[in-house]
């Protein structure tokens, strides 16, 4: 089973990039997307011309914000939308498919904003998400795919001095966030096959970033320990155009 997650920074404008070419290319089982930017009817509408796959999708009460979707080649047992917090399930950010193994959970973390004014929120919504996983956990291993909108070491950001607690996605506060997570049983899959790799799956459109690879790893697949010696492989697919994004992965076998 191979599972793809992308940050397509707005679904519209992906589908107008060649997504149909990317997504036969990605031969993915299921897809994770996270910023849709659409309400649910219209990535429904954005995606009616893909075949072979069943669409879901949750989307922020603001419309053109926020938003992820499933699409899966295989029908879940259920879909699960949100994390049943009325302060964080506004604006879209988690919808969850049940399979018979595990639970695959897509989420597009908040960003903390320019200068830092949502890092109190998303200490909250870190602490919150935490909770919603290890509930899942207790019923059956889950999977965690998305943009967690932080580079949780050194190793995965072009430029760690210089954005140590002053940038969105490289605070103290947000690190502590995201070891959190990995403390209590969730593992990196990509930096458990490459520990000292360096590899983004982020690059601001400014400066010609990408060209330099000046870049940020701050999507990842995080594996339920229970699950690991499942997994066959991670990756990150920076040949992958369309968005500021790439996409990141893991292939599996149940």
């Amino acid at each position: 089973m191979k599972i793809v997650s992308w940050n397509v920074n707005g679904i519209r404008a992906v589908k107008d990039k060649g997504f149909a070419d990317t997504l036969a290319q990605l031969n993915a089982d299921c897809l994770l997307l996270q910023e849709t930017k659409a309400q649910d009817e219209q990535v429904v509408t954005a995606l009616a011309d893909i075949d072979h796959y069943h669409v879901y999708s949750n989307s922020a009460d603001r419309k053109g914000y926020s938003g992820v979707a499933i699409l899966s080649r295989t029908a879940p047992l259920r879909i699960v939308h949100d994390i049943g917090v009325d302060e964080h399930d506004q604006e879209g950010r988690v919808i969850v498919a049940e399979f018979d193994r595990f639970y695959l959970l897509n989420v597009y973390v908040p960003n903390s904003g320019d200068q830092l004014v949502r890092l109190a929120y998303r200490q909250t919504w870190d602490a919150a998400l935490l909770t919603y996983i290890q509930q899942l956990r207790l019923q059956k291993p889950v999977i965690a795919c998305g943009d967690f909108n932080v580079a949780h070491r050194e190793i995965d950001i072009a430029r760690p001095k210089a954005n140590y607690n002053k940038s969105a996605g490289y605070t103290q506060v947000e690190i502590d966030g995201f070891s959190t997570l990995l403390a209590a049983g969730m593992v990196d899959s990509f930096r458990h096959f490459h520990p000292d790799t360096v590899a983004y799956s982020w690059w601001s459109y400014r400066a010609n970033a990408r060209e330099k690879n000046i870049g940020w790893r701050i999507d990842y697949v995080l594996i339920d320990a229970a699950l690991l010696n499942r997994i066959s492989a991670a990756f990150i697919l920076p040949e992958i155009q369309g968005s500021d994004h790439c996409p990141v992965g893991i292939e599996l076998t149940l």
